[in-house]
């Protein structure tokens, strides 16, 4: 191995040392070499010095991941399917953010060493600039499918992996990161890698084009496909629409096929980019049966099939009769958002709690508030729940029928912010609708205007939003005479609004309007009710997962003993993620992420934690298993005979999968095709 390592780095620095001129060519080995060169004349890296993958600190990595959770949860879905399909060839998954940081894995706990020691692991960095060339910091370079195999990386460290990587990209086209195939160990041929690079790029765009349904759930979208008995399912052409038919958003294949970038498309008349008309569309809505449609423009003989994909904003349609535009026209959104049934309103709120004395006076307080005409400011930390907790007062208020209108003050850019927010008339701007938008305070007219990380919220607008709130109507751009509205605001943050005020970001007349009550969440680490929260959710992400399974005591008792700085947010993610790990067998402490199982004080918890409840269903045999040790000896002999079939080791020592993975684990036994 050493001859192989030197021979490789020799040939990294004969390339890389050349003038970057002179690399040409177009073909995967231009690529890896323009990259070599990258890597030793911009990023200053040594191939005679190779390095460890840089590992971020688990408080750095929550940021990356906060920074994409509504992601994060669509790509989980997709990269759960996809390990399904690869796990028994060998290979893990990495979803990285667009700095090529990992913010989520799947792998096979017994490689577990083996994947963290090769970076195959969250928190690792594989940016080109620190992992010099490597699927996923090449990726995001070429911002194209690639394979990096072997010989093909830069650091010798890494040689033995095969990686593919695809990009995964916003509904506006911009770059949010890198889905990544990788295995520690592969055949030399490159071309074994053929049939992984199809999957990992079919699957990126599963992803992506799950991630457009869920930005654009409130539009209708027009899905198009050559294949006419596949289009509901799949399709590579994709347009959210609003009731005009104008376009306000493109996938990545209809970005491909007709320009290229989102701004192109945007604000388009579809009419115009399609031989089809407004009758024509309006009827697709209706019916929802695939249709036959025709590019316009030079490519008109191009046929395809499509199909409407109604409004997903949580219901249908309300009876009576069909609404229609100033025209006398139906829009195509034929569905909209419906709140819950009157029925649902009585536990809305407590549906929240278990038996914490804080957070009972919290919701008995919020019932007195609610229908008041108060506005409410909600406190708490990043994931406390803040936005849960106005779904519920919105639920459980009087105007439960009515829209709630969520508004997250820091992730609309500051250019949109205010047509968004006020609406704007026909002709107001080049680029908006020819009848103008309602906004969102407009459309929260009688329902919930809730107004999230109001902290963030650039001054200018503060002083427009104080208006608002004094006179209770709105002027929208371009317009002369204001609309009145029926407001009722809950705003959230977990700043600090009184030192804002003091630093002059916050205006405190404006602090005053919206806190008209003060709601403070308790985090979770502070919460009496931690075990209903726990088995609460567990019980939901296990449903959303199909999956009838149970937890453990012992995991448990760590989840119980971490502080949870990222509060139920957080621990939403990593019952995701146990549940991933696990599978189909109940869900043990090695299946939870690092840092929550490792959790100082886990063991001191563990002796006074609350004892087992129904969800701990283990059998009898394994019950005392967290404390009965099988013995490294008899591990290894039983391994030896059941020929390292995991499943049939447990089965003969009467343990779970997840025990034997973990005292592997404890002393060192590993699979021999994994040395």
């Amino acid at each position: 191995m050493p001859s192989v390592r030197s021979s490789h780095i020799d040939n990294v620095v004969r390339i890389g040392s050349s003038a970057a001129s002179s690399v040409s060519g177009a073909g995967p080995q231009a690529i890896f070499h323009k990259s070599w060169t990258r890597c030793m004349q911009q990023h200053g890296l040594d191939p005679t010095r190779p390095t460890p993958t840089r590992i971020l600190p688990s408080s750095l990595v929550r940021d990356h991941q906060q920074r994409m959770d509504g992601f994060m949860r669509v790509a989980r879905a997709g990269m759960q399917d996809l390990y399904r399909r690869v796990a028994d060839l060998g290979y893990m998954l990495l979803l990285t953010d667009a700095d090529g940081v990992t913010v989520d894995y799947i792998g096979n706990p017994a490689s577990e060493p083996q994947l963290k020691a090769a970076g195959l692991y969250i928190g690792a960095d594989w940016n080109e600039a620190h992992a010099g060339t490597c699927g996923v910091g090449t990726c995001l370079v070429e911002q194209a499918t690639i394979i990096c195999h072997q010989a093909e990386h830069f650091d010798a460290t890494h040689i033995g992996l095969t990686c593919t990587a695809a990009p995964l990209r916003a509904p506006n086209g911009q770059l949010l990161g890198v889905l990544d195939v990788s295995a520690l160990h592969s055949p030399e041929a490159r071309e074994s890698q053929h049939l992984v690079q199809h999957l990992t790029a079919m699957y990126a765009q599963m992803i992506e084009d799950a991630n457009f349904l869920r930005c654009f759930a409130r539009h209708a979208v027009l899905r198009l496909g050559t294949v006419p008995g596949l289009v509901e399912v799949s399709g590579d052409v994709m347009f959210a629409l609003d009731d005009d038919g104008v376009v306000c958003g493109a996938n990545t294949g209809a970005r491909r096929r007709f320009g290229g970038h989102a701004a192109d498309l945007v604000g388009q008349p579809l009419t115009q980019l399609l031989d089809i008309g407004m009758d024509a569309l309006r009827s697709m809505a209706r019916s929802g049966a695939p249709e036959p449609v025709a590019l316009g423009g030079p490519q008109r003989r191009e046929q395809f099939q499509g199909v409407m994909i109604p409004p997903r904003g949580g219901g249908t349609a309300a009876p009576g009769p069909v609404a229609t535009d100033a025209d006398g026209r139906e829009p195509l959104a034929l569905a909209r958002d419906r709140r819950p049934a009157a029925g649902a309103r009585h536990d809305a709120l407590d549906r929240l709690l278990g038996d914490d004395a804080v957070m009972r006076g919290l919701v008995d307080q919020s019932k007195r508030l609610v229908d008041s005409h108060v506005h409410l400011l909600i406190r708490g930390e990043t994931g406390a729940g803040k936005e849960v907790l106005a779904r519920a007062l919105h639920a459980y208020s009087a105007r439960a029928a009515q829209p709630f209108v969520a508004v997250n003050c820091a992730s609309i850019p500051e250019s949109l912010i205010e047509s968004e927010l006020f609406g704007y008339t026909p002709g107001s701007f080049t680029g908006g609708k020819s009848k103008g938008m309602k906004g969102l305070i407009a459309q929260s007219d009688g329902g919930t205007l809730f107004l999230d990380e109001i902290g963030d919220m650039p001054l200018a607008l503060q002083t427009r939003l104080l208006r608002v709130l004094a006179e209770s109507e709105v002027l929208p751009l371009g317009a002369e005479r204001p609309i009145a509205v029926r407001l009722n605001v809950i705003a959230a943050t977990h700043r600090d609004l009184r030192e804002a005020i003091a630093a002059g970001s916050f205006r405190e007349d404006l602090y005053y309007r919206l806190a008209g009550a003060t709601l403070a969440l308790p985090p979770l680490r502070a919460r009496a009710d931690r075990q209903f929260l726990i088995e609460k959710l567990f019980a939901e992400e296990a449903q959303t997962l199909g999956l009838d399974t149970a937890l453990h005591a012992d995991a448990l008792h760590s989840l119980l003993a971490y502080d949870w700085p990222g509060n139920i947010r957080e621990l939403r993610n990593a019952l995701r993620f146990a549940l991933a790990q696990a599978g189909d067998r109940p869900v043990g402490v090695a299946d939870l992420p690092l840092e929550v199982s490792s959790a100082p004080g886990r063991r001191e918890a563990a002796s006074t934690a609350p004892a087992p409840t129904a969800h701990d269903a283990r059998p009898a045999a394994e019950a005392d298993e967290a404390t009965e040790d099988i013995g490294a000896a008899r591990l290894l002999h039983a391994l030896k005979a059941h020929r390292w079939n995991i499943a049939s080791t447990a089965r003969a020592l009467q343990r779970c999968r997840a025990t034997i993975y973990r005292q592997m684990k404890r002393y060192g036994i590993t699979q021999p095709h994994l040395l």
